[in-house]
C-alpha cells in the first residue's frame, strides 16, 4: 500500500495509532514510527543552518587555502626565505549559522488521518533537521509540548506520541504563538524559526497578529483544501505560505518554506 497509495496507507497508520485492539496499536505505532521518519529524511540532511563561504585565517580553521588574499605573505616568505605563519595566511571555509526551529501542529477538530500523519512527518523532518534545538507543541484550545527546546527526544518518541493524539476542540493560535516564543526563548541560535502547520483560523484567544509578529521568523504549512485563512495571514505578515497536499509532500513543501 506504501508503494501504491502512500498518504493512504500513512494516514491508515495513523488512525490504527488509536486503535482499541491493544496489540495493533503497539503494531501500528511502531510501523508508523519507522515508515514516517523514513519519510522524513527524504531530500533532507541535517543541518544547523544555512551555509555560507567565508575567509578567515588558517591559524583558527581548516580549509582551502585563499590565494588572492595570501598572496602577499606567501611572496614576502619566499623573498626572505622564512616560514609563512598560519595567523598571515587566509583559508576558505564553509561556515553555518545555528538554526532553531519550534513546530506548532494544529490538533483542532480537524486533524485526523492524511492530516494526523503529514503532522507526524513535520515532526519527525524538524527533529531531523534541528536535533536537540527544537520544539514540537500540539495546540488546540490549549498547548502541549511533545518536545521541549533542547530536550533530547528522538523523532520516533516524538511521532509517536503526536500520534496518540486526536483533533477536537477550537483553535488558540495566539496561544500557541506565544508558547512557541517561550520555547525558542530558551535557544542561542542565530536564526529561529516558528513552523505553523495548521489551516490558522483562529477560533479562540483573540487575534493572532501580534504575537506572530513578535516572533523572530515564521512560516506557515496549510491544507491544500484549506488554505483561505493561513494565506490572508501570511500576506499580512509577508511571510512564507506553503500548501500541504498530503503526508508525502511535506519534505517539498517544508523545503519551500525554509529555502
Amino acid at each position: 500500500m506504501l508503494d501504491q497509495e502512500p498518504d493512504q496507507a500513512l494516514a491508515l497508520l495513523a488512525e490504527l495509532n488509536g486503535a482499541t485492539d491493544e496489540q495493533l496499536r503497539r503494531t501500528a505505532q511502531q510501523l508508523a514510527g519507522r515508515v514516517v521518519v523514513d519519510l522524513a529524511r527524504t531530500g533532507t540532511t541535517p543541518t544547523s543552518g544555512v551555509g555560507r563561504l567565508v575567509s578567515t585565517t588558517a591559524a583558527k580553521q581548516a580549509g582551502d587555502l585563499d590565494l588572492d588574499a595570501s598572496l602577499e605573505p606567501i611572496l614576502l616568505g619566499r623573498a626572505t626565505n622564512l616560514p609563512v605563519a598560519a595567523e598571515d595566511l587566509s583559508v576558505q571555509a564553509w561556515q553555518r549559522s545555528d538554526t532553531a526551529m519550534c513546530l506548532l501542529v494544529d490538533r483542532s477538530g480537524s486533524m485526523f488521518g492524511e492530516r494526523l500523519a503529514a503532522a507526524a512527518v513535520a515532526a519527525a523532518a524538524v527533529v531531523y533537521r534541528s536535533g536537540a534545538d527544537c520544539s514540537v507543541i500540539a495546540f488546540a484550545e490549549d498547548a502541549i509540548v511533545i518536545k521541549a527546546q533542547h530536550e533530547q527526544r528522538s523523532a520516533e518518541q516524538v511521532v509517536s506520541d503526536l500520534l496518540r493524539l486526536r483533533g477536537f476542540g477550537v483553535t488558540n493560535l495566539a496561544l500557541a504563538l506565544r508558547v512557541a516564543a517561550h520555547q525558542l526563548a530558551r535557544s542561542t541560535a542565530k536564526r529561529q524559526i516558528t513552523l505553523v502547520l495548521s489551516d490558522c483560523r483562529a477560533t479562540t484567544g483573540g487575534d493572532p497578529v501580534a504575537d506572530a509578529a513578535a516572533l523572530s521568523e515564521m512560516v506557515i504549512l496549510a491544507p491544500v483544501d484549506d488554505t483561505k485563512d493561513a494565506r490572508t495571514l501570511a500576506d499580512y505578515l509577508g511571510i512564507k505560505c506553503a500548501p500541504l497536499a498530503g503526508p508525502t509532500t511535506v519534505p517539498t513543501a517544508l523545503a519551500a518554506v525554509l529555502q
